[in-house]
């Protein structure tokens, strides 16, 4: 299990850098990917960042070949994959541990190349206008379901989920327990050949 963790207030999102991994941090991910390669598990990411960090110090610790390589290498990965946004899911930051066999989403997440207001910054000159580049970008659970980006949207209860976090927990688990069990039937070739075409296709519907 992989995950990017974000904080619950100022000092823990300092802490934990808002939640934006470091070059190290996609090289981790990637060492304990071939672990589960090499024994069999399958993996399991949960993605909930703004984008990977952006300092000085990612260019020189090569933030972008380390993203890089994680695609390559998840895309390529003999296990089954599932990755799942749980609340942000932002740019390649995102990306670098999203190439899976299914790409699952919360109700209330967002998946998107950048943020709203970055987005409102470049194409309207003017970050106030991100309620207005939030709905032109389509970045909500149900867009991407129907454009087929995402395989799958899990239902949050009415209440703020982490008042009812023991049931949301138990409603993952049920779904991930049915997927997985599903994927392992599935041959290797065929497991990897699904997971390029379902990639391609994507990029056939972005363009």
């Amino acid at each position: 299990i992989i995950a990017q963790q974000k904080g619950k207030n100022t000092k823990e999102n300092i802490l934990r850098n808002f939640g934006m991994p470091k070059a190290e941090g996609y090289r981790k991910a990637l060492r304990i990917m071939k672990q589960a390669e090499k024994f069999k598990r399958p993996v399991i990411c949960f993605v909930d960042t703004p984008g990977a960090f952006c300092g000085v110090e990612a260019e020189e610790r090569g933030q972008g070949e380390a993203i890089a390589k994680n695609l390559l290498e998840m895309s390529n990965l003999k296990t089954p994959i599932i990755s799942i946004v749980i609340g942000e899911g932002g740019s390649g930051g995102a990306l670098g541990i999203a190439v899976a066999d299914e790409v699952w989403m919360m109700e209330n997440s967002i998946y998107s190349i950048l943020s709203p207001e970055g987005f409102a910054s470049i194409l309207y000159k003017d970050s106030k206008k991100a309620k207005k580049a939030a709905e032109d970008m389509k970045i909500t659970a149900d867009n991407l379901f129907e454009f087929g980006i995402i395989d799958k949207i899990i239902e949050e209860p009415i209440e703020e989920t982490h008042m009812d976090l023991e049931s949301m927990c138990n409603d993952i688990r049920m779904h991930l327990h049915e997927s997985i069990e599903k994927l392992k039937t599935k041959p290797i070739q065929m497991l990897l050949n699904d997971r390029y075409d379902k990639f391609r296709k994507m990029g056939e519907v972005q363009e």
